[in-house]
């Protein structure tokens, strides 16, 4: 008999399946402090979460028996999933288990701002009758821009369309193939911006997205645009909100999420022209109900027949032959999200190239560790996995190819990631040294020897003395400390690239004080 606990509050529906089925022993104890759940995690073979637990490494440690940790939901920022991977435990989530409860809310809102429905209700219960102050303004003929067409995206969208809206799409992965058959245009983030009387934002919080609503971007918009956000906190500057909506620039808001949660202090309260909710996107009873029931019912099937669904960490591998190919998957994932953050505009392709050792193996889980990789920078946390990357990647019309080639001579082993976008294309190429130390030896014609750290800067400059002073100069008296540093050329005097391993994340003021120098290109930030 297998015995779960539940540890955060679940839907009954889930937990019934649970006590119904024979092979399952059942404890629901919510609440819990930390060492609480340390002293009797090392009993239980299955975990449910939500968000208020913390499965954390020194949970981990003591949890002996633990098998599968199931989150009923998206995010998964509360579980270490990296040492949960270490130990061999499959971390499972339910990514879009709230999709139509998220699209109705920002639809909901985007209607509530337009009639001014909750300033004329709070004015009608001190029993005033202000018709006049309430006046508001119909969708029907209106544009609206919809920032991502992900699962929540796409069904705004569709309610959208119904109203008589045109609907104007930025998402770098949407073609305009696949725009056209959903009704709606594919435009340029500035074009979106420029064009549209609402903006309603459904794209996932990234280095890319972060303040993607700040006040130069705001400055490019429509003078009384009304803006909506029920994805993320921090996709929006909310002291340069607050500023146009003072100044009229915008004529309102409607927010459900905030960059510090719980909201506590904003200079949002005192205005009437904006519209807030306590992050109540995925608070519906039959969103509740759904995830419960899914993660439940993902677990049974892992349990029962060692099916794997949802997986954040990775399927199931036999342990001896995972620990050999570990390596060249998370080579490949590396990879992948390398060649990604340093491209710009829709992917179209992706092809996956093999040589030496790494053909050993069944290549398939290291060419979805490749793809992704590749979608992870531009996808809401926890939403891409090893058992969905590749279906996404084909819903979004981007193709995958996988190819063994002659061996290199230089290296013993060779995985090459080429990625193709409506901008261009790269070839990132990587080895594994030993048995385990993974490094980038090719990036496009360049040769190269690099670490693959969590940080990397990277930019292409004029091969001229003075220059990589100049960049380690700007990031010393920053404090941001250099831990190597590499630099690829072709022929001297020409042009040259550089990659610099450094210990901090670079802010975006020391970015743009590096790509002023006029001997700089390029200047990408690489997270991995």
């Amino acid at each position: 008999m297998y015995k779960v606990l539940v540890s955060d509050p679940l839907a009954k529906e889930g937990v019934e399946i649970l006590e119904k089925n024979n092979e399952f022993s059942v404890t629901v104890k919510t609440g819990m402090k930390p060492d609480e759940l340390k002293s009797m995690i090392s009993e239980f073979d299955g975990l449910l979460v939500r968000s208020e637990t913390k499965v954390t490494k020194e949970i981990l440690d003591v949890a002996e028996k633990l098998k599968i940790i199931g989150r009923a939901g998206t995010g998964v920022d509360n579980i270490d999933t990296k040492e949960a991977s270490k130990k061999g435990i499959v971390v499972m989530n339910v990514p879009g288990g709230n999709t139509i409860s998220a699209a109705e809310h920002a639809v909901s809102m985007l209607l509530a701002l337009s009639r001014n429905i909750p300033q004329a209700n709070a004015s009608l219960k001190k029993k005033e009758w202000k018709k006049k102050e309430f006046v508001g303004v119909e969708v029907f003929g209106k544009t609206v821009g919809v920032v991502g067409l992900g699962k929540i995206g796409l069904e705004v969208a569709k309610r959208l369309l119904s109203f008589g809206i045109k609907v104007l799409v930025y998402d770098p992965f949407v073609s305009k193939e696949r725009a056209m058959q959903l009704g709606v245009e594919t435009v340029s983030l500035d074009e979106l911006f420029k064009n549209s009387d609402y903006i309603t934002i459904h794209t996932p919080k990234t280095e890319a997205t972060k303040n993607m609503v700040n006040s130069e971007t705001i400055k490019k918009m429509k003078d009384g645009v009304r803006i909506v956000n029920c994805a993320r906190g921090g996709l929006i500057d909310e002291q340069a909100l607050a500023e146009a909506l003072k100044s009229g620039k915008v004529k309102g808001a409607a927010l459900d999420v905030f960059e510090k949660e719980p909201l506590t202090e904003s200079p949002f309260f005192e205005m009437n022209n904006v519209i807030m909710t306590p992050h109540l996107g995925a608070s519906t009873e039959e969103a509740q109900t759904s995830v419960s029931v899914e993660i439940v019912k993902q677990l049974v099937e892992y349990f029962t027949n060692g099916t794997i669904r949802n997986a954040v960490n990775f399927p199931y591998i036999p342990s001896d032959v995972f620990q050999k190919m570990q390596p060249y998957i998370l080579l490949s994932e590396k990879l992948g999200s390398f060649s990604s953050q340093m491209m710009q505009g829709r992917i179209l392709s992706v092809g996956i190239g093999y040589s030496g050792e790494a053909t050993k193996y069944d290549l398939s889980p290291i060419t979805i560790a490749a793809v992704k990789g590749m979608l992870d920078p531009v996808s809401e946390e926890g939403t891409i996995n090893f058992i969905n990357a590749s279906y996404i990647a084909q819903e979004k019309g981007i193709k995958i190819s996988e190819s063994r080639v002659p061996d290199v001579s230089d290296f013993t082993n060779l995985i090459s990631v080429k990625l193709k976008t409506e901008n261009g294309e790269s070839v990132i190429s990587g080895t594994v040294f030993g048995k385990s130390d993974i490094r980038i030896v090719k990036i496009n014609d360049y040769y190269v020897d690099v670490e693959i750290t969590e940080n990397i800067l990277i930019f292409t400059n004029a091969d001229k003395p003075g220059v990589i002073g100049k960049v380690g100069t700007i990031l010393g008296k920053n404090s941001i400390n250099i831990a190597a540093m590499e630099v690829g050329r072709k022929q001297v005097g020409g042009d040259a690239i550089t990659i610099v391993n450094v210990d901090l994340s670079i802010p975006d003021k020391v970015l743009s004080e590096i790509k002023e120098q006029s001997e700089i290109k390029n200047v990408k930030m690489i997270k991995l």
